[in-house]
């Protein structure tokens, strides 16, 4: 089967479209027919350094497509048309993928659809929901509102949170597509003021959550914008990750519970439980069109560089996916 390695660590460039071995499910496994991946950060962190993911040399944490072949004790049937995560061997035309984390797609969503929904909804849900404890009539603040986790983000705190969303984006093309999907202040932070917006918008009290995806850069702002016992979730590192000068006391003062997280370093039973509560809550939006996997572009799988750049340029909104068969 065709597959994207990583030749050696670097740039977009080292990645190869190669011939590899396809792989066998075992017991509890699917074998995956992958018609649609989605393009994650980890990708390109997993490229820049050619350490794989779980040790699997092939890139790739997400997919869609039709179950060819049930492992032992897996109970999805062949045929199915499934979406989830996976331990890495996403960009290939075969990858397998643990039994109870497949999601069946909803009828109407293609498979570059469903291949967006896997690793940012879990993302924005896992951190909305069950780190963030979000809760209605709350506000909350989602930097990145442009990017994958961000429009996922938006809608889920908008569906299922009832909050108040505010967002920041680079471009006020970005915030008139966050707008659209419910962001009730969208902050152009190469224009305003991102404190300053936040405080005017919830009459000087802060925010009740922070979803922050750029780390060091922020870190005043955010300390400004959230208040008192607010809860702040870090779960990127795109403005850098070491800060130069912070006074402890800030965090003290205000009584912020600041907690780091990534989901694919997880175990398979916590993405398991989180799949499964994801896929109770939100089927039916899904199906209703009330809740929506945002494409930016689509790329064949002999692609990847340039899927890979389009990332790094920071240009697109929402997911970017490479279409496999």
């Amino acid at each position: 089967m065709k597959v994207i390695t990583v030749k050696q660590p670097g740039g977009a460039k080292q990645l190869q479209f190669v011939e590899h071995g396809k792989p066998t499910p075992k017991d509890g496994e699917l074998l995956i027919k992958v018609e649609a991946a989605a393009v994650n950060r980890t990708d390109i962190i997993n490229r820049e350094s050619s350490s794989g993911y779980l040790n699997n040399p092939i890139l790739g944490v997400e997919v869609a497509g039709v179950v060819e072949e049930a492992g032992p004790g897996a109970k999805t049937a062949v045929g199915t048309r499934v979406m989830g995560l996976v331990n890495g061997g996403g960009y290939a035309e075969y990858a397998v993928m643990p039994d109870e984390r497949g999601m069946e797609i909803p009828e109407n969503l293609s498979f570059e659809e469903a291949a967006a929904i896997p690793e940012v909804f879990l993302t924005a849900y896992q951190t909305l929901f069950w780190i963030g404890q979000l809760r209605p009539n709350e506000s909350v603040l989602i930097h990145a509102g442009g990017s994958g986790v961000g429009t996922a983000a938006i809608q889920l705190a908008k569906q299922i949170g009832k909050a108040n969303v505010i967002t920041t984006a680079g471009s006020n093309e970005k915030l008139d597509f966050c707008e659209s999907l419910g962001a009730d202040v969208c902050i152009n932070y190469k224009e305003q003021s991102i404190d300053e917006e936040v405080l005017n918008a919830t009459k000087n009290q802060g925010v009740d959550l922070i979803l922050d995806f750029i780390g060091a850069s922020y870190w005043n702002k955010n300390l400004a914008s959230i208040k008192v016992d607010g809860r702040w979730v870090l779960i990127g590192i795109l403005g850098g990750a070491e800060i130069e000068k912070f006074n402890l006391m800030d965090v003290i003062g205000k009584r912020v519970q600041l907690t780091g997280t990534l989901l694919t370093p997880r175990s398979d039973e916590y993405k398991t439980a989180l799949t499964t509560e994801f896929y109770s809550k939100t089927l039916e939006l899904f199906a209703n069109n009330k809740l929506r996997p945002i494409v930016d572009r689509i790329f064949s799988l002999n692609e990847a560089q340039q899927a890979h750049e389009h990332m790094e340029n920071n240009k697109n909104i929402g997911k970017i996916i490479l279409k496999v068969n």
